[in-house]
């Protein structure tokens, strides 16, 4: 179990929806954020654990490097290194890719890297989490949109925001002819279990934290927010969510 939720007054971390706009390239509208989060770094730990589409660890690590070499960042992967819990005490700043959620958080409980990588981030080790990556900055992935294709140990992650996060937070489709549950029915359910907000966080949309704050940054995109037995309402951008 990890040792507590609250969120460290060192953390310097940026969670964002997602990796690629539509029309985008890989991270290029995070660029100007990511040159701020890792001003003073000049190679960054990569966790491809999350494998999207089930890509390999090396292919997802050579990906993600040519985006970082666009703005004069290096990047190796945690799993080239022999003892990845020294990798991560040693990292000068951290990426954590999206993809599967379940299959990210089996891996780090697998290397026993799931405590370390809160310690590191807890203690000023810049962190961007993107997907699934921001996911694990919650309590738990409870509220995370992915199939459970494998079996974690535990939903238990970093906890370094005292609330879930929904990534790709899609809004209702009116007149769209599907019966299946929408994004907000499935965090209504979680709220019948489970007394944690939920953040939607949509498409262009990230949480800056930095030191006790944690900001709503995005392209004037407004954050669903979701708190139990309250109506769903909007957050602006420029907003702090730090009244949970």
């Amino acid at each position: 179990m990890l040792k507590s939720t609250v969120c460290s007054k060192m953390v310097n971390a940026l969670l964002a929806s997602t990796s690629t706009l539509y029309g985008g390239t890989y991270l290029d509208y995070l660029f100007e954020p990511l040159n701020d989060l890792f001003a003073e770094v000049d190679e960054i730990l990569f966790i491809p654990y999350a494998r999207p589409s089930g890509m390999s660890h090396d292919d997802y690590t050579a990906f993600a490097f040519m985006a970082f070499h666009k703005i004069g960042k290096s990047l190796k992967g945690i799993h080239t290194f022999s003892n990845q819990i020294e990798a991560i005490k040693n990292a000068k700043g951290i990426f954590t890719g999206g993809g599967n959620s379940f299959v990210l958080i089996s891996e780090l409980y697998k290397q026993g890297l799931m405590q370390p990588l809160r310690e590191v981030i807890t203690n000023g080790t810049p962190y961007l989490g993107t997907s699934a990556g921001s996911n694990i900055a919650g309590p738990s992935i409870k509220t995370s949109n992915d199939m459970p294709i494998v079996y974690p140990p535990s939903f238990e992650t970093l906890g370094l925001v005292p609330f879930n996060i929904n990534p790709h937070y899609l809004d209702p489709i009116p007149n769209l002819k599907h019966n299946g549950e929408t994004r907000e029915t499935r965090i209504k359910e979680f709220h019948k279990f489970n007394d944690i907000p939920v953040v939607g966080l949509r498409e262009g949309s990230w949480l800056r934290l930095l030191n006790d704050q944690i900001i709503l940054k995005g392209q004037t995109l407004t954050a669903r927010i979701f708190e139990k037995d309250k109506a769903p309402y909007e957050l602006e951008v420029g907003t702090a969510l730090d009244y949970f």
